[in-house]
């Protein structure tokens, strides 16, 4: 399919609507790790300073893309490089979650933190197959969309295990809660069972050392490489700068309560649902650089809207409108940055390169928050979301310097095979 067509037929196939589910089973461990086991914690009256200690469990998150070679390296013996690998994480997560349930938080506390840490290991271990699975089976036409029903599955996977594990425990108890999210994930095997193979299949490194230095070497001795680094880490910083301090401006800045800010943040997460979908299927029609530059745009002006609700002070209408509107364009932002990711990774090392773009692209949200407070500290909210825009900006530049060399559909490479989508348009539908 060329750039700028639509066909109303991709959104029923196989390979688009089995990336709802499996967001949804990449994203079902992150809070059970987090959130809702600080919450946890908490009602069990574990002291303050372990649970401080517990927040360092999500590390494995951001140095997946050390071990991501060995899921490129090593080919399991079922279903693939890809659906093999999958399999054995998601059980092997579901079998760590059960661990998690059976360990009582006051007698043994260590013990949980460490099958906390070893089912933040798996899940991370997921993302990064799941992330290579989905870079390898969509059409390049398909990505925006297959990136934005991902990114849905995920948002109901953190609803599902935050919101809605908390809201179980009070019926169930905690252990009974965390057994339920396990037989969750042994359940989604069913799915990755069902799903298709690869399209894209390429020769697995012959070597951990190739595993580790042949991605980096691919990627590095392209000629727009710098460029590409740019727009990963600056093309959502301005929304990771606008998010950094959003709920301490909306309660300890404007003077909102904990109900209403977690009532208007629960009808943000809708928003963001509505506009990676949406997002998805207007880069159908518009390609994948003019959806970088457009929703980019929109991103950016979106935080005007905490401009407005600072001059504006405690005001619930203006309120929802601007988290609304900013949750709305993140989504189409996420849409289009996944799909670039899954552009620029080789089928070759796909796992290892798309987890070192994404922890690059994650460094913007970690460290954003101390200059975020030191900048609101010296200008105020005002000043500091008419930044957050500036920020934004070069991200856009970045994108446009690069735009010729970003492809609207990807070329297979040398010792990879393209598996053609069948003929007849039924028989990749469900």
């Amino acid at each position: 399919m060329k750039q700028g067509s639509f066909d109303v037929g991709s959104l029923v196939n196989r390979r688009i609507l089995v990336m709802l589910p499996l967001g949804f089973a990449s994203g079902l461990p992150l809070a059970l790790t987090s959130g809702t086991l600080q919450a946890w914690l908490t009602v069990e009256g574990v002291d303050l300073k372990t649970i401080g200690i517990f927040t360092l469990v999500g590390l494995p998150y951001a140095l997946k893309f050390l071990w991501a070679p060995v899921m490129d390296r090593v080919v399991p013996p079922w279903l693939g490089r890809r659906r093999g690998w999958m399999v054995l994480t998601q059980l092997c997560v579901a079998a760590s979650l059960v661990l998690m349930a059976i360990t009582d938080p006051k007698i043994h506390p260590g013990w949980l933190a460490a099958y906390a840490v070893l089912v933040a290991f798996l899940a991370a271990s997921l993302d990064i197959v799941f992330d290579a699975y989905r870079t390898d089976t969509l059409y390049p036409h398909e990505r925006g969309l297959g990136a934005a029903v991902w990114v849905n599955g995920y948002r109901i996977a953190l609803l599902a295990s935050g919101a809605g594990a908390l809201a179980l425990a009070d019926y169930v108890g905690w252990q009974m809660t965390y057994l339920a999210m396990a037989a969750v994930m042994i359940a989604g095997v069913g799915i990755v069972l069902l799903s298709p193979d690869p399209t894209v299949v390429a020769n697995a490194p012959r070597s951990l050392k190739e595993a580790v230095g042949a991605p980096l070497a691919e990627f590095f001795f392209r000629p727009t490489a710098l460029g590409f680094l740019a727009v990963i880490i600056l093309y959502k910083l301005g929304d990771a700068f606008a998010s950094a301090l959003q709920t301490a401006f909306l309660i300890g800045g404007l003077g909102f309560s904990a109900t209403e800010v977690g009532a208007v943040k629960g009808l943000g997460i809708l928003a963001t649902l509505v506009g990676a979908f949406c997002g998805g299927l207007l880069m159908t029609k518009t390609g994948l650089v003019r959806s970088l530059l457009l929703f980019g745009v929109l991103q950016a002006v979106s935080n005007l809207g905490f401009v407005v609700l600072a001059l504006a002070g405690k005001n619930s209408a203006v309120l929802t409108a601007a988290v609304v509107i900013e949750n709305v364009t993140g989504g189409m932002g996420t849409a289009a940055f996944v799909a670039l990711v899954m552009s620029l990774c080789d089928p070759r090392y796909t796992a290892t390169q798309f987890a070192l773009l994404s922890s690059l692209e994650a460094l913007g949200r970690v460290f954003a928050g101390r200059p975020s407070a030191d900048l609101v500290a010296m200008v105020g909210w005002t000043q500091f979301y008419v930044f957050t825009v500036a920020v934004a900006l070069p991200g856009l530049w970045a994108v446009w310097r690069v735009r010729h060399s970003i492809e609207p559909e990807q070329k297979p490479v040398a010792h990879t095979s393209v598996v053609e989508p069948a003929t007849s348009p039924i028989s990749d539908r469900l």
